[in-house]
């Protein structure tokens, strides 16, 4: 069954088309761009232009700098919370790469 709102949405482009709304469009005539991942480019897209990264690389991220800092640090009691942070981050990426 048809989307109710199907003849309009048609209608509505073929009129865009009429006035040249598609003319001129950046890429025109050039090839798609790659995708290897067709289900999801969407998805992805978006993500992206949000600035998301998986949880991994965030993960990462977070442990890099946690190293700086520590390497920074002289304190006793704070370079042990850091490492303990570490430690948890981690595990945390273990988890992450035993899980794919």
């Amino acid at each position: 069954m048809d989307h109710p709102l199907i003849d309009l949405i048609n209608a509505k482009i073929r009129a865009a088309e009429k006035d040249g709304a598609f003319d001129d469009l950046p890429g025109s005539g050039k090839p798609l761009p790659r995708c290897d991942d067709p289900e999801n480019a969407v998805l992805n897209r978006i993500l992206k232009d949000n600035g998301a990264v998986p949880e991994i690389v965030s993960i990462s991220q977070e442990l890099r700098r946690l190293r700086e800092e520590l390497m920074d640090n002289s304190d006793r009691d704070e370079r042990r919370r850091i490492i303990r942070d570490m430690a948890v981050l981690e595990a945390r990426i273990e988890l992450a790469q035993k899980g794919r």
